[in-house]
């Protein structure tokens, strides 16, 4: 053989085909995954589920609603009650100050306190309708520390140790709420 058959033979290797293998080397095809039919619920079933699912929504809403409503007309009534006793209270130095005037006026009987004592009175009704109720703390009373503030206390015989010796200023309830404590003085 000469060198031309060997050269003939070179450029037919280099014809080779690279376009039979297409799939890089190592790589297998992917198998084809068969697509599952969607199993469709039925409509009348999807609608009921739906249905319930609102129903429950709108019972929550409902009931979220009336609790907001409860709570708020709570608060206004809290908020209408705090005032009214941030009222009664600053109102009970004019009932002090009625009672000092009515020390005064005893003395006269007559036309002249007649219109005093009237405007006492309606003073007092009005304390009342609204719920106002002057305290028992008479003299010789159990001292209560929930009813009764004690400003100082007094030497004195046994039975009036714990006892009330004195009433200071008066206290006042309000709906069986104190709204001012009686100022008391005690025997020790």
């Amino acid at each position: 053989m000469t060198m031309e058959n060997t050269t003939n033979i070179e450029p037919e290797l280099d014809k080779h085909d690279d376009s039979v293998s297409e799939t890089p080397p190592f790589q297998q095809p992917e198998p084809e995954v068969k697509a599952e039919p969607k199993m469709e619920q039925d409509p009348l079933k999807r609608l009921q589920d739906e249905l319930s699912e609102a129903k429950d929504k709108y019972v929550r809403l409902y009931a979220e609603f009336e609790n907001h409503r409860r709570r708020t007309s709570k608060e206004k009534l809290e908020m209408i009650q705090g005032a009214n006793e941030q009222l009664l209270k600053s109102l009970l130095t004019v009932a002090d100050d009625f009672e000092r005037g009515e020390k005064s006026f005893k003395e006269m009987v007559g036309k002249e306190s007649e219109g005093f004592f009237l405007i006492q009175n309606k003073f007092k009704k009005v304390l009342e309708q609204y719920g106002v109720k002057v305290m028992d703390a008479g003299k010789g009373a159990d001292f209560n520390p929930d009813l009764h503030e004690a400003i100082t206390s007094v030497p004195g015989d046994e039975k009036l140790k714990g006892k009330i010796v004195d009433v200071v200023e008066k206290g006042y309830l309000l709906n069986d709420k104190v709204i001012r404590f009686a100022k008391v003085v005690t025997g020790s």
